[in-house]
């Protein structure tokens, strides 16, 4: 028994594997569009940042207080007497 085969025609949508990458066209004022969501990943990272030096700086001046000295070197002066 013999089947026969024949090949498939490639769809006319298929892209050659040379083709160039697509680039997007200009929206109708003569501008491409932008993301309008880009950078924010960026601006997010400066807030944490501004927030984590403003934190810093709080618990600097929390730890130079003197109470709080002194508590640090009750603690540490127990722990060295053990």
């Amino acid at each position: 028994m013999t089947v026969e085969t024949t090949p498939l025609a490639a769809p006319e949508s298929a892209v050659p594997e040379t083709a160039a990458p697509e680039v997007p066209e200009p929206a109708a004022s003569g501008t491409p569009d932008l993301d309008p969501e880009a950078g924010l990943a960026t601006a997010e990272y400066a807030i944490a940042t501004i927030a984590a030096a403003g934190f810093a700086g709080l618990l600097i001046l929390v730890l130079q207080s003197d109470t709080v000295r002194g508590m640090l070197e009750s603690i540490i002066s127990s722990a060295l007497t053990v």
